[in-house]
């Protein structure tokens, strides 16, 4: 059992004043369920291998392109894939944890 007077580590510190101006804030911690746990599982994974799959798709175009400007325009189409993929999963995962 932890003693309340020993010393508290700075992220102990930084945790409770979160806590206390969550508490004055009147934000309610809700803790996640475990069908919540396994929908963000699920999404994570899903998300997690389509974006693998851009990968191996980009690598795979942009070895067979030697034009610099088009693999610049490879490297662009990739990360607006990618931030896509990432904020549906985001956004996907933030309504699993809401439900």
């Amino acid at each position: 059992m932890a003693d309340d007077t020993a010393p508290k580590s700075a992220y102990e510190l930084a945790m409770d004043r979160l806590r206390k101006k969550d508490a004055e804030d009147g934000v309610e911690r809700q803790p996640v369920t475990d069908a919540q746990r396994a929908a963000v599982a699920e999404i994570r994974n899903f998300y997690e291998a389509k974006l693998a799959e851009l990968d191996v798709m980009h690598q795979s175009k942009i070895r067979a392109t030697m034009d610099a400007e088009a693999r610049a325009t490879l490297e662009q189409d990739n990360r607006r894939e990618r931030e896509r993929l990432t904020s549906e999963r985001d956004a996907k995962v933030e309504k699993a944890r809401r439900s």
